[in-house]
């Protein structure tokens, strides 16, 4: 025995090489950092508020409704446009549409500002449709019949009309025409007859009026024009 040791006890083991290993895995495995509260509201940054626009002076304001007409594709109403242009008042929304239009007649440009289908647009001057007809000359013309104008007529003089009363006026079966005047867009179903029965009532709509160049159903000549 060697002096200074301790004899080890005989039912000791000796540590094994993973023993040893995962003890020094636990000595070396650094502690936990502490955890964050998984769902800690943060407080939400102040949103700067947006600047509120300036109403559009007399001057702005005209070149605003001519740019918006100019742009839309189909016409556009006092009340839109208004509404377009931050709830401009009706009376300053009027003053711009006249000043649109006189200027407009006064540039010597081939425009003008025109009431079409309860609303505005800038079209081309009738006097030039002539020269304007002609890009469209190759093009393939939708063409109407006798048949469907005149059913179409009866429909915009007499509006609400049933298919009866047409069929009265015409005496000949109206149901094939006016369901080919419904598709292309020119009439609708406006309601139902305050009659046995309850039969369907029909109207021109918006795109008839923009077809024809009318502001509304009272633009259509009368008897007395039509005779001249």
């Amino acid at each position: 025995m060697t002096p200074g040791l301790d004899p080890a006890p005989a039912n000791r083991k000796a540590p094994s090489v993973t023993e040893e290993t995962e003890a020094a895995v636990v000595e070396d495995e650094p502690e936990a950092p502490e955890q964050e509260e998984p769902f800690a509201e943060e407080e939400p940054e102040a949103s700067p508020e947006e600047p509120t626009s300036a109403p559009l002076s007399d001057d702005e304001l005209p070149r605003a409704v001519a740019a918006l007409i100019y742009a839309s594709p189909e016409p556009l109403s006092e009340r839109r446009l208004s509404a377009l242009l931050g709830d401009a008042p009706p009376a300053r929304v009027r003053a711009a549409l006249d000043t649109v239009k006189a200027r407009l007649e006064s540039s010597n440009l081939p425009l003008e500002l025109r009431a079409i289908a309860g609303g505005f647009q800038i079209q081309t001057a009738s006097d030039l449709g002539p020269i304007v007809r002609r890009l469209f000359e190759d093009r393939k013309v939708e063409r109407i019949s006798p048949a469907a104008l005149e059913t179409l007529a009866i429909v915009a003089y007499r509006q609400p009309v049933t298919k009866a009363e047409i069929e009265a006026i015409r005496g000949v079966q109206a149901g094939p025409i006016l369901r080919t005047l419904v598709d292309r867009g020119l009439v609708k179903v406006t309601g139902r007859a305050d009659v046995p029965g309850h039969p369907l009532q029909y109207g021109t709509t918006r795109e008839f009026l923009d077809r024809f160049g009318l502001s509304g159903p009272s633009d259509l000549p009368r008897d007395s024009e039509l005779a001249r």
